[in-house]
């Protein structure tokens, strides 16, 4: 868990036409349009797992569901209220921890295409975690983002705080699909992997020193400068 507090302690925020910026209204307007965008975005994830839940039919999927979603609704509220307020947040953020291990199953075998459902009764566990799992990317894509347009410390950290929350509550569902072959992961040859993994070698060590510059006084053909 990365630490939010004090972010506001000894800053002075200012605005060049009207002075003192009071804490509730230290945004700039970039960041109100982005974070605007997250919080609308989290209610729809939020609002989208309420549907999905009723079709669910493995206990498995519906824990992952349950406890993702409990973890958004803290989140949304520890958002909003650095947001409104411009301060630290009266919870501090959390990490998310999956209850499953890391493991996944590589290689394809024969599936029926995929196609869009006609009726909400063709609904399975596998549409409900693809749904899933799209919501979480598209929240770490709108997160990133907001982050770096954020002035306000606080905000800006929560919102960083929150993306490997979403990494992770992604990785859980991916790894739930992959275990069901719903998620299947082709990999490439061993030779093609081995080429790939050594197409790049460390940087130099930091110790050693780089070339000098040229004097900035010094003209070309050992003319100086006047």
């Amino acid at each position: 868990m990365m630490q939010n507090q004090d972010q506001n302690q000894g800053q002075n925020h200012q605005n060049m036409h009207t002075g003192s910026v009071p804490p509730h209204l230290n945004h700039g307007g970039h960041e109100i349009f982005d974070v605007r965008e997250v919080l609308m975005g989290t209610i729809n994830t939020l609002n989208s797992f309420m549907l999905l839940r009723q079709h669910v039919q493995d206990p498995e999927l519906l824990g992952i569901l349950d406890r993702q979603c409990q973890f958004i609704q803290n989140e949304y509220n520890i958002t909003l209220d650095c947001f409104k307020s411009g301060q630290d947040p009266a919870q501090p953020t959390q990490s998310y921890k999956m209850n499953q291990g890391n493991d996944f199953i590589y290689g394809l075998t024969p599936t029926s295409p995929t196609k869009p459902m006609q009726n909400v009764s063709e609904m399975t566990d596998s549409a409900v975690s693809s749904c899933m799992l799209g919501a979480l990317k598209s929240s770490a894509s709108v997160k990133t983002v907001a982050a770096l347009e954020t002035t306000n410390p606080v905000v800006r950290r929560v919102l960083a705080d929150s993306l490997p929350n979403c990494i992770e509550m992604a990785y859980e569902v991916s790894i739930y699909q992959n275990k069901h072959h719903y998620y299947q992961v082709p990999q490439l040859a061993e030779q093609d992997v081995q080429q790939m993994l050594n197409a790049f070698a460390p940087a130099a060590a930091t110790g050693q020193q780089m070339a000098p510059l040229p004097n900035q006084n010094q003209m070309p053909n050992g003319g100086m400068a006047h």
